[in-house]
């Protein structure tokens, strides 16, 4: 069975990103990003939110285009609207069902791209198999939460860690 694996960029406090979604303080260790980037080619699906997809914009992305060109991409929202889609990017309405066809129909376990919001929603529904937390060790102090308001609890099992340079620790954890 396929997995949904959140695989995110964090700091010690719990923030994927800061006030306006700033990521400059995250830490681009070469060696960490080519092992990212290395990661994402096992992937062949991605699912996020639409303030995650649109975030891309900002990095050149254009709208109804794939982030990722070897990926089908399920942006999942009630407001977003391009006239114009890839054949590789989905609109889809939030729906428990609809995420469970998809990790089903997937080739390979499903990415979950970003968005705290979307990632306390799949959280609180139990849909999150695997955490893969690029840890930075800065502190934001406020910005977008690793899981934006949930107010899930749950014993998480570590199952590797990888240590860069710097402080910058790569932590997979189970969450089912």
């Amino acid at each position: 069975m396929n997995k949904i694996i959140y695989y995110v960029a964090s700091s010690l406090d719990g923030f994927i990103s800061g006030i306006n979604g700033d990521v400059s303080k995250f830490i681009p260790h070469a060696e960490a990003v080519e092992k990212y980037q290395s990661d994402l080619l096992n992937f062949k699906t991605t699912i996020m939110g639409r303030k995650t997809y649109e975030f891309g914009y900002r990095f050149g992305l254009e709208p109804g285009q794939p982030a990722y060109a070897h990926m089908e991409h399920h942006i999942f929202s009630k407001t977003l609207q391009i006239e114009a889609l890839s054949d590789q990017v989905h609109i889809e309405r939030v729906s428990i069902a609809r995420i469970r066809e998809i990790v089903a129909i997937s080739e390979t376990d499903v990415y979950l791209c970003g968005g705290g919001q979307f990632a306390g929603w799949l959280l609180d529904n139990g849909l999150i198999d695997q955490l893969k937390l690029k840890l930075n060790p800065i502190v934001l102090g406020e910005g977008i939460r690793l899981f934006g308001n949930s107010k899930t609890s749950l014993a998480v099992k570590l199952i590797e860690k990888e240590s860069f340079d710097g402080g910058l620790q790569f932590l997979t954890y189970d969450l089912k």
